[in-house]
Formats: structure tokens, sequence, C-alpha cells
């Protein structure tokens, strides 16, 4: 498998899990990411009780630059200690994403699923 293609996420069958799950699929060999850093990735994001997907930077054509510090708290914990060139696929409950039901964030309440790319550390 190679980086360069938009990945699939597998439906994931079962009870969406009570903590963050951190999965590689591909262990990258460049540079750590570590939490104060800033990150260049790609991802894909579905609605682990759907599987539908609701976000791909993939699909803008460009990927996404942003420090870590600005994410949901499931990136925050989950994108650290990947290294450049990685792909780690991350299964993120409610608490750590958009908040309970209700919140107010259309996917509120939802357990995500994100599949990413870490292209750059800076």
């Amino acid at each position: 498998m190679h980086m360069s293609e938009k990945p699939e996420i597998d439906f994931i069958d079962g009870p969406p899990p009570q903590d963050l799950e951190i999965t590689d699929i591909v262990v990258g060999d460049g540079q750590e990411a570590t939490a104060g850093d800033t990150v260049e990735v790609h991802y894909v994001g579905v609605d682990f009780a759907t599987g539908e997907q609701f976000d791909a930077s993939w699909d803008r054509g460009e990927t996404i630059v942003f420090p870590l510090s600005g994410l949901i708290a499931g990136w925050q914990e989950g994108i650290p200690g990947m290294r450049v060139g990685g792909r780690r696929q991350l299964v993120i409950p409610p608490e750590l994403a958009y908040g309970p039901a209700g919140g107010g964030h259309r996917l509120s309440g939802c357990t995500l699923v994100f599949m990413i790319d870490l292209v750059d550390v800076r």
C-alpha cells in the first residue's frame, strides 16, 4: 500500500469503544510528532455508527496544517508518537471529539473514526 491514495476505512462492528483506540496501519520512519507540534496531515473521517464519511482532506485535494493544540482531544492524544510517513487509525469517543449529543455540533454525540496520514511535522 502506498500513501498517495485515499484510504478506505473498514466498518467496525460492535459497540463503540469508551476510550480512544489507536491503531498504526503504517509506521512511518520520519520525524516523530509531539504534543506541541504543528502537523500536516491527510485524513478521512467517518461516523462509527454508520460508517458514513463526514469529512476528508483527500476530497479537497490538499493536506491540512494545524497546530495540534487546536484540534479535538482525540487528535491531541492520538497523533503524538506518529512518525512522518505513517498512517494511523483513531477511534474517538464523543468526549474526546465534539462532546455529548445536543452539544450543538453536527457530530456531537458521535464516535468518530479517523484515518490519518502524517505528511510533515513543523
